[in-house]
């Protein structure tokens, strides 16, 4: 079989990829194991310069890479870019403080000495989605590698230039050969690999399904398993804020990545007194992207990444709509010569309880808005969802709003006056049907590795 990678701008195939025979799959595998077992004992010192290197790699490719970002899903080159400076920024951030992070922890006992030794586990399988082809990669691989970890991928089937390209990259960084591999397989593929004693723990960042599908089967055989999975981020907005700049930040959010993203704003939950307002200028924000081919640096918005994903989008618009929701902005497909998957900005209102912009994750340029009588019944609805990935809270009372986050929201990540968003210094992973484990800062590069107690008499 062949793997397709498509241009969702226009349609047009960009090349085809022979997939990988299960033989081809084991011996990636074998070969990572025993990259692993020399990988393991090399210096922390080899490793970190090898991740700077990498993170030269990634600068100097930098236009290349967000050039095959926007051929292979869509993601306008201007934002390309800055995806594959955060990679390098993470590299950096992992060779700078991962020695720190990774020293023995002295524990007093009546043992002459004891300690916590922090030891790599060895092969560990990602997979990743194509929204950030590239990110969602190196916040894994950085740590993994970092703490003596080798790493196969697993990347989404309509990105495998960009597989194949973070494959090159950490080659051409000097790193030992099969330290990381790309395994050239669709989803059918994936149990075996979870499966083969070699590969001792699993990260995936996908669909609650996914995610749901890949723990089961790692659980069958007592594998660790790390999940960041689909979120419906609450964005509470109060009667305080300052509605200029909260609705430039929520426009952004709702619009990272052509609305494809994870951790970014899809319920505004606005207090009454101000929802006309906050509307309004929301509406005015949203209209002034403009939207077109992503290899076009004017452009601020692009394709979905397939056409079967705006399909679907489409669908729950008109869902909504049907069940009485009003569509204010956008909620069609562009009519233009050409046109693959791209969708408008859409921004629905009146959304109620039993809508699916209420329950489900909208994953694309469309914003949904509610109604909160006041504080506690704006929590009240940020919190009746089964995600837990991201919330945010816009106030001019700092405390409010700290107080709001730190013990109200039920997220993984709750921000105040801010877009929430992955930081290589703070942990992030979610709750609930948003999955679990974290990614990042120190907890992020103990998530794969053996937690050692080493007690000496």
């Amino acid at each position: 079989m062949s793997i397709q990678s498509i241009n969702p701008t226009n349609g047009s195939v960009i090349k085809s990829y022979n997939e990988d025979t299960d033989t081809a799959v084991i011996h990636k595998i074998e070969q990572t194991h025993n990259a692993w077992l020399k990988w393991s004992e090399i210096s922390f010192q080899e490793r970190l310069t090898c991740l700077n290197r990498l993170a030269d790699q990634l600068y100097k490719e930098r236009a290349n890479l967000a050039n095959l970002m926007a051929m292979e899903m869509g993601k306008p080159i201007k934002d390309g870019a800055a995806e594959i400076d955060k990679c390098a920024g993470v590299c950096k951030y992992y060779a700078e403080h991962g020695v720190n992070f990774l020293k023995d922890q002295l524990i007093a006992t009546e043992a002459s000495k004891s300690y916590v030794s922090f030891q790599p586990i060895g092969v560990v399988l990602a997979i990743m989605p194509w929204n950030f082809p590239f990110w969602q990669v190196f916040r894994f691989l950085a740590p993994a590698l970092m703490a003596g970890n080798c790493g196969l991928l697993k990347h989404a089937s309509n990105v495998p230039g960009c597989a194949l390209a973070i494959e090159q990259l950490v080659k051409d960084a000097g790193f030992p050969d099969h330290v990381f591999q790309t395994l050239m397989i669709g989803s059918k593929g994936v149990s075996q690999v979870i499966a083969h004693p070699y590969v001792k723990a699993v990260t995936l960042t996908g669909s609650t399904e996914a995610g749901m599908k890949v723990a089961a089967q790692a659980g069958s055989v007592l594998k660790k398993t790390v999940l960041e999975l689909g979120g419906s981020d609450a964005y509470i907005v109060l009667a305080d804020a300052d509605l200029e700049e909260a609705t430039t930040i929520c426009a952004n959010s709702r619009l990272i990545n052509n609305g494809q993203s994870c951790i970014s704003a899809k319920r505004f939950i606005l207090v009454k007194e101000i929802e006309k307002e906050f509307t309004r200028l929301f509406m005015e924000k949203i209209k002034q992207r403009k939207l077109g081919d992503p290899l076009d640096t004017e452009h601020d918005l692009g394709p979905m990444a397939r056409a079967d994903l705006r399909d679907e989008l489409h669908q729950q618009v008109i869902k909504n709509i049907e069940m009485g929701a009003k569509c204010i902005l956008g909620g069609q497909i562009p009519v233009f010569k050409g046109n693959h998957a791209f969708y408008l900005p859409t921004i629905l209102t009146g959304i109620k309880k039993g809508m699916p912009a209420y329950s489900e994750e909208m994953f694309g340029p469309v914003a949904a808005i509610l109604t909160a009588q006041d504080t506690d019944d704006a929590i009240a609805l940020a919190n009746d969802t089964q995600f837990g990935l991201g919330a945010a809270v816009f106030t001019k009372d700092g405390s409010v709003g700290e107080e709001i986050a730190r013990t109200k929201l039920q997220a993984g990540s709750c921000f105040v006056n801010s877009l929430v968003k992955s930081d290589p210094r703070l942990p992030f992973g979610g709750i609930n049907q948003s999955g679990y484990g974290r990614e990042l800062g120190s907890f992020g590069i103990h998530e794969f590795v053996n937690i050692k107690t080493v007690y000496i008499k």
